[in-house]
């Protein structure tokens, strides 16, 4: 088997050909694409290596793609409400969606409703599991990020409500995202927010470590795999990047570019809604409301390559006028004004299945947290609707 190799799944809000689709990381080659609707913002999931998630803009629906399925099925799980952020446990448990204010926890196995946590005051804005889906963390647009023990969600006692192990009230405006790092409850865990502030906690006592000043609001966050950096992105289409290993750093620090690590990433032209690195820490991905897609060499702050949706949209209305031309069939797109890209880095294992084999017919086979995932050439865009129901939720689509 060869060596694991990493991919990009990008969801498009004002997508014209696809909900999300996955990306070569090094080439930019399209992969897969998934069809069907628009994701809402910080609402792109993987359920265990299986499934791709995201819940529809503006819908009380949540889009479901089986990635092993040749004809790409799209299944749909009705909520109660407009899924505003979403995330599912890395163990395959549990599924979290934030729905107005309110955390609705669901156990995927049964799909029944597990608790209804209603801490927030305000709509929910982002939700992240640590790495061992012992405990998750939500923001809102109440300026709270509250930390949940799974465990003491899960309590049997009914009469009492689930409380927060910590309530984090240091921002003053709106959390905008969430990034929790490794080693479980020992992680440390930043929280960006309008308020022009990043903020690094630790998990296990709640205690502020950190907090950093911009000039900007601040739209995403992450932390390179070493934890050795910071990279946020600002509403003026810059990433900073905040070096944690400086000699001189405090408690409290105004970003300042250095020689000790803080730089900018000059290139966006608008919000800078996404961000993640690669597992080696050398390559910064980062997604924005400027519709594009940008690589980063993250010694050089240099961009590698820029993948426009548009650009992607255009190739593809050039091969189906084509299509047309000689008789194929095609579809008729109209023009997007706006859209933003959200990313997510997943690690894959290559392989080829035999010749002889029928499913590996026209494609390649893909292994995915040892899940096979096979690239169906020419029926990537196949969709067809059933609908999931998850227990608290109506039983049908209207």
């Amino acid at each position: 088997m060869a060596a694991p190799m990493e991919v990009v799944v990008c969801a498009d809000s004002a997508g014209q050909l696809w909900n999300c689709a996955v990306f070569e990381l090094h080439s930019g080659t399209n992969l897969l694409s998934y069809r069907g609707g628009n994701s809402s913002p910080r609402s792109l999931t993987l359920l265990n290596g299986e499934f791709i998630l995201g819940s529809q803009l503006g819908k009380n629906i949540i889009n479901v793609w089986e990635i092993q399925r040749k004809d790409q099925l799209q299944q749909k799980i009705v909520c109660p409400g407009i899924v505003t952020c979403l995330t599912a446990s890395p163990n395959g448990l549990y599924l979290l969606a934030g729905i107005a204010e309110a955390i609705y926890v669901w156990e995927v196995s049964t799909g029944n409703l597990l608790a209804i946590l209603n801490r927030h005051y305000q709509d929910l804005t982002c939700l992240r599991f640590t790495d061992d889906s012992s405990h998750f963390i939500s923001g809102g647009k109440d300026n709270l990020a509250l930390v949940w023990s799974i465990t003491n969600v899960l309590q049997p006692d009914l009469s009492a409500s689930p409380e927060p192990r910590h309530v984090w009230a240091s921002h003053s405006l709106p959390i905008t995202d969430i990034h929790c790092g490794l080693m479980g409850p020992q992680a440390r865990v930043a929280t960006a927010s309008l308020d022009q502030t990043v903020k690094l906690w630790e998990l296990s006592s709640g205690e502020l470590l950190l907090t950093i000043l911009f000039d900007v609001g601040i739209m995403s966050v992450t932390l390179d795999p070493c934890e050795y950096f910071l990279f946020c992105g600002g509403s003026d289409g810059s990433i900073f990047q905040v070096s944690l290993c400086s000699t001189h750093i405090s408690r409290d620090k105004t970003f300042q570019s250095d020689n000790e690590g803080s730089q900018v990433f000059k290139g966006h032209r608008n919000l800078v809604t996404s961000l993640s690195v690669s597992m080696d820490g050398t390559l910064l991905l980062s997604g924005s409301h400027d519709e594009t897609i940008r690589l980063w060499d993250i010694q050089s702050k240099q961009t590698i390559r820029i993948s426009s949706l548009k650009e992607c949209v255009r190739r593809r209305r050039e091969h189906q006028g084509a299509r047309l031309r000689t008789g194929g069939g095609g579809e008729d797109l109209e023009e997007d004004k706006q859209g933003s890209v959200r990313v997510l880095h997943a690690t894959i294992d290559q392989a080829v299945l035999g010749r002889d084999s029928s499913e590996a017919r026209g494609g390649e086979c893909l292994i995915i947290c040892g899940v096979v995932l096979l690239l169906q050439k020419g029926n990537c865009d196949t969709i067809y609707n059933t609908v999931w129901t998850f227990s608290g939720a109506p039983v049908a689509l209207e």
